[in-house]
Formats: C-alpha cells, structure tokens, sequence
C-alpha cells in the first residue's frame, strides 16, 4: 500500500487525476478486501462455536465469550466509514457462509469436538448446515438493528435461550 500512496501523490502533483483516481480506486478495493477478509475470519469463529455447540449439546462460558464477541467485532467491521453502509448487506450473509466460510468451520471444529473425535468429512456429514446457517444469520442479524452499545445486553438475551435443542 506504500508504493500506491507515492504513486498517487506522484499523479496528484503531476496533475495526472485520472491515474489518481484509478489509484484511490484501487486503495478501496484493497481496504473492502481486507475488511471482507476480517469479517470472515470472525464468521468462522462463530460458526466454529455454533458447530460445537450443535454437536456437543452444551455451550461453555468461553464458547458464549467467543460467539458475542465474533459478533460485536463484525459488527464493528462491516459499518463503513460513512455509517450508513456495510460491506456485507443482510441479505448476502447465507451466500457468504455457505460459499466461503463453513467448510472451513467444519474442518476447524473437527479438531476441537470432543478432542477431535470426528474427521472433518464424518464431522460434514452429521452437522445440519442450515440450522447452523440460520442461527448465524439470526445473530448477524442484531448487527443491523442494534447499536454497538445495545448489542452485548441483546446477545446475552439470545445466547441465553441458545440451547442444544435450539440450533
């Protein structure tokens, strides 16, 4: 990211702006990658924990920790800096989880149930994605209508009735 700042300094006093603005162009797509790449790595934590939840029948105290704070640092992430926009809109987070993220779940939460009693690919074949899927969304869903200041207490109310039978 370094040299592309020189470069848009260089077009800016050159006068060259439409090397510039392909230059800030390219820092946008650079910045959405990064954030895109964040949010999915806090996406497969909570997946990780729903999974472990769905097929351990239990929800530990860190397990609760980790889930509440995937959501809050996704939260934090996906808002633009104008506040008004996501990076991901709440209608493309299924897409995202089923193409991108839960198979990397799988194979992560395979390691961690039960002291990795499962394989990844007998793991696959027990787990229900959709209602995992659907759990994951109803959090994310807190994202868009709740203040960053309101979500913990509204997540504790949610991860409270998270039970076993639930997901």
């Amino acid at each position: 990211m370094t040299q592309e700042l020189i470069d848009l300094r260089n077009s800016i006093l050159q006068g060259n702006y439409t090397e510039a603005l392909a230059i800030v162009d390219e820092l946008e797509g650079m910045s959405k990658k990064a954030n895109i790449r964040q949010i999915k790595s806090f996406l497969k934590i909570l997946l990780i924990h729903l999974i472990k939840n769905h097929i351990e029948k239990r929800l530990t105290n860190s397990w609760i920790a980790s889930i509440r704070n995937s959501i809050r640092e996704i939260q934090e992430i996906n808002l633009k800096e104008n506040k008004k926009s996501y990076y991901i809109n709440q209608d493309e987070w299924e897409n995202l989880i089923e193409e991108s993220v839960i198979e990397d779940a799988i194979a992560d939460a395979s390691v961690e149930i039960m002291n990795g009693k499962y394989t990844r690919s007998q793991l696959s074949n027990i787990v229900d994605r959709k209602q995992i899927i659907n759990t994951a969304i109803k959090f994310l869903s807190l994202t868009y209508t709740y203040s960053a200041k309101e979500l913990p207490a509204i997540m504790d109310d949610y991860l409270n009735q998270l039970t076993a039978d639930e997901i």
